[in-house]
């Protein structure tokens, strides 16, 4: 392993990204501080546990982990927690009928995303061709549609149109936001979807185990105002919100941001990163996403044979079960409404309160139902976070992408979205950490002279 040793790391930013970095770097011998402005660890991964009863709980950020997904799948198996499975029973599918009610609607889901993929193959093929390189003159041609417009172009019916609103759920943008190329690269992934899961006893067990080591070098309530490196030293200047916003300086060899690029382009930085890593950060765009829970005194939505998690393109968003095979009679909705949704929801819930949403979902069941619990999340309200994850809209130019990762000098990056494959992730907030970390080792050995151990 690349010996640290001697050198001091200033990471900002305490979720999967900041804490996974701050793992590896003390592990190969650095001197770590983290801070992060909030007064919790876990960033966009929040398990929510005050509100609800009979000691129930559920993920207000990041909540699913693919099979697929390596790296904090091992990452939990190192620290000693357990996966549990869950949703076991799919994805199904709610739109309106010919009344105008919101119906289930059988096996949609399935056929929707399949002939969404068919007619994106004319753009999926020389995608691939051109090595899924977002540098290509092929790639630029596709993010400049957006999915919209490329909707009218092919003159999609119903049902097609309704599979791509139902993916502002997953992508957190509606088709007029978002690029064609992300719809193109997903649907080119060669990564099968497979079983989901979650950290048993709520996702928050990652960020709290990753924090713990950490102790007196874990600094809460800590925000970067200002950076400036020159030679070989950084110099941080801090507020603490807890001491009257008083301000201090601190200094090290490198700083590595584990922050959304939301927070990052706030802060000065001196001398200025690269025109292009500049523009990389500045015009990234991250969704609009209101996470909504409610629990109710039963489970109405568990039926045999039914899913008990839904896509939809309805004001509502998606919906699923926020904590299955937790103890108690009582149950959890998830509701995660994406793009034009999220303020639909909030206007909901402002006109009619948490009962609002309830009468929503009748088509699941819930009339009559006793709801004895809610909380609800606006991300992009969060003054952290500014919305729920990245996005790419037309607007985005593709070659741009490859500036986020990228460091600069003694400043080195990392969060979900850096991530190429994991991008809105858990999975690639953990895996970019990781991957900053092993950045600085290499940048370290290479100046230092001095080779693995």
């Amino acid at each position: 392993m690349p010996s640290l040793s001697g050198a001091s790391v200033l990471v900002a930013g305490a979720g999967l990204a900041g804490l996974a970095a701050a793992r590896d770097l003390s592990a190969m011998g650095a001197a770590v501080t983290v801070v992060d402005a909030r007064d919790r660890v876990g960033g966009r991964v929040w398990t929510v546990r005050d509100g609800f009863a009979q000691g129930q709980y559920a993920e207000g950020g990041g909540d699913m982990i693919d099979e697929a997904q390596r790296e904090i799948r091992t990452l939990a198996g190192e620290l000693g927690l357990k996966l549990t499975r869950m949703l076991r029973g799919g994805f199904g599918y709610v739109r309106l009928d010919a009344a105008g009610r919101p119906r289930i609607v059988q096996r949609t889901a399935l056929r929707g995303w399949t002939r969404l993929a068919e007619a994106l193959d004319a753009f999926i093929h020389p995608y691939r061709l051109a090595e899924q390189r977002w540098d290509s003159p092929i790639v630029t041609a596709i993010a400049r549609r957006s999915v919209a417009s490329w909707l009218d172009e092919v003159n999609a019916d119903a049902e097609l149109r309704a599979t791509a609103t139902g993916l502002r759920g997953f992508f957190l943008a509606d088709p007029d936001e978002l690029s064609l190329l992300a719809l193109v690269d997903q649907f080119a992934a060669t990564d099968a979807w497979g079983a989901l899961y979650h950290i048993d006893g709520g996702n928050d067990r990652i960020t709290a185990a990753l924090a713990a080591p950490l102790g007196d070098r874990l600094h809460l309530s800590t925000e970067v105002v200002a950076v400036s490196h020159r030679g070989r030293t950084v110099r941080v200047a801090v507020k603490n919100g807890k001491n009257g916003r008083a301000q201090s300086a601190l200094t090290c060899d490198y700083v590595l941001f584990a922050l959304p690029a939301t927070t990052l382009r706030r802060i000065p930085i001196e001398p200025s990163l690269p025109s292009q890593h500049h523009d990389a950060i500045v015009r990234l765009k991250y969704g609009r996403a209101t996470r909504t829970l409610l629990q109710f005194s039963r489970r109405f939505w568990r039926a045999a044979g039914r899913p008990t998690a839904f896509g939809s393109p309805l004001p509502f968003g998606a919906v699923w079960d926020g904590n299955e095979g937790q103890r108690g009679k009582a149950g959890i909705l998830s509701l995660l409404a994406g793009g034009g949704a999220s303020e639909a929801t909030q206007t909901l819930v402002a006109k009619d309160g948490p009962r609002g949403l309830v009468q929503s979902l009748e088509w699941l069941g819930s009339r009559g139902a006793d709801l004895i619990g809610s909380k609800q999340i606006v991300w992009e309200q969060d003054p952290f976070a500014r919305g729920g994850y990245a996005f790419f809209d037309p607007s985005y130019e593709p070659a741009l992408r490859a500036w986020l990762p990228r460091p600069f000098g003694r400043l080195f990056f990392a969060g979900e979205h850096t991530s190429i494959r994991w991008q809105g992730y858990m999975n690639g907030a953990v895996e970019s950490g990781r991957r900053a970390a092993a950045e600085i080792a290499a940048v370290h050995s290479r100046e230092s002279g001095v080779g693995s151990q």
